[in-house]
């Protein structure tokens, strides 16, 4: 490799795994209420609609976060708005482990989805500018597997029970991003593709998510990230307890949530490379499938082998599928409203992520169980794979309109090359 090449490399390889730690962190703290859920609700004497709110309080803080940590990024720069997300989750899941009652952890929870909810439209703008539109989809893959490998950190040490504490999980979701923050400011790069945007960025920012034929992939983006991360969220925040439910003990509960964040992993690497080789209609059809029979597996599943095997699957499809749609939404958005654009579908997802565990929790107080709260998923995920369909085919097609583009460029570039080395020089001519 020539030094050209080092040096060109180099702040690739850099921001994509210096993204993907936080993102790990990003993954650890979304999972660490789930873990810590049952000593949570033993300590402060919470009952199950309590601790829904618990979880939703953190979703809630994610919706304004990933609106506002996009909107910020595309005027002031990805860097400076990914530190301040990063030290502010982590003060806040610090905060969440010294909470001492209810209302305390319910803020705690809200700001710390506040800065995860801003990290993340950044994290996909930062990867997928450095890493360019042909190897986009696999960087973002890339990336976002630091997501389920964070939350099966989180299963890890609550498989562990290091020093028998619910906080145990909350302390290194705290601590280690805060470590994190100094090595971004030392080593990540801003992205050129916004420093070069920067000059044409318009008053204006949101706007332009409904420009230049814009509109119909926003509204389809926000539509297929409201029921996919409905579903997402449903097993981060309430599997534990429906396996629980299902009369399966607390340790092997975190031994199903690391076969999800397993499968999220390897699903987040394989769909990652396989959006960019199926059909439009194989992936969705693909994803989307299996989400629904993951799910009804779960619902059923009656010893811990196939609660294992089917948590495996579901995290596989349904993190795999939401890492596809990450990857997606920066095809639709030129780079002065991109992290815009990325952050408001984040933040639509939210809404999906909010509601599901608050629909979760008010189902199994009724007491349908968790095959009731399972199928009633079905709906939302039939929604989302035709708007997924959609995106997916016109992602192709844009892809196939731009290369025809550059080689009719190409094409005209080669005719007039030899139209000038055929050309009769003026000054011979008599």
């Amino acid at each position: 490799m020539t030094s050209l090449n080092v040096s060109t490399a180099l702040p690739v390889v850099r921001t994509i795994a210096l993204c993907f730690l936080v993102a790990m962190m990003e993954g650890l703290d979304l999972q660490a209420a789930g873990i810590a859920a049952q000593g949570m609700a033993a300590a402060f004497e919470l009952d199950k609609v309590q601790m829904s709110w618990v979880f939703s309080a953190g979703i809630f803080g994610l919706l304004p976060g990933a609106f506002a940590g996009g909107w910020l990024a595309d005027r002031i720069g990805r860097k400076r708005v990914l530190m301040a997300s990063v030290a502010l989750f982590g003060v806040f899941s610090l905060a969440t482990a010294l909470a001492w009652d209810f209302n305390s952890l319910l803020i705690a929870r809200c700001l710390t989805g506040v800065g995860l909810g801003a990290a993340l439209p950044n994290l996909i703008a930062l990867t997928s500018e450095v890493a360019g539109p042909r190897l986009r989809g696999m960087a973002v893959s890339l990336m976002y597997c630091g997501v389920p490998l964070g939350a099966g950190l989180a299963a890890i040490i609550g498989i562990a029970d290091l020093g028998g504490s619910w906080q145990s999980v909350l302390y290194v979701g705290g601590i280690v991003p805060l470590l994190i923050v100094p090595l971004l400011a030392l080593y990540l790069p801003e992205s050129l593709a916004l420093q070069n945007a920067q000059g044409a960025c318009p008053p204006g920012v949101v706007q332009g998510l409904f420009r230049e034929g814009a509109a119909l992939p926003t509204l389809l983006i926000w539509v297929s990230y409201f029921f996919t991360l409905m579903v997402v969220y449903i097993l981060i925040n309430w599997l534990p307890s429906l396996v629980i439910g299902q009369g399966f003990s607390g340790r092997q509960a975190s031994w199903v949530m690391l076969a999800l964040q397993l499968g999220a992993a390897v699903g987040t690497l394989f769909l990652g490379w396989a959006m960019d080789r199926l059909p439009a209609w194989a992936l969705s059809a693909l994803i989307y499938l299996g989400i629904l029979l993951s799910l009804t597996a779960l619902g059923m599943a009656k010893d811990l082998q196939s609660m294992l095997l089917a948590g495996f699957v579901a995290g596989f499809f349904a993190t795999g599928g939401q890492c596809v749609l990450y990857a997606l939404a920066p095809h639709f958005y030129r780079p002065s409203v991109r992290a815009t654009g990325v952050g408001s579908a984040v933040a639509i997802g939210r809404l999906g992520a909010m509601s599901g565990p608050l629909v979760a929790g008010k189902m199994l107080a009724l007491g349908t169980g968790t095959a009731g709260v399972m199928l009633a998923s079905a709906p939302g995920i039939v929604i989302a794979a035709v708007a997924m369909f959609y995106l997916s085919v016109r992602r192709n097609s844009t892809a196939a309109d731009h290369l025809k583009q550059q080689k009719g460029a190409n094409g005209l570039a080669q005719q007039a090359e030899v139209s000038l080395s055929s050309a009769t020089p003026i000054s011979h001519q008599r």
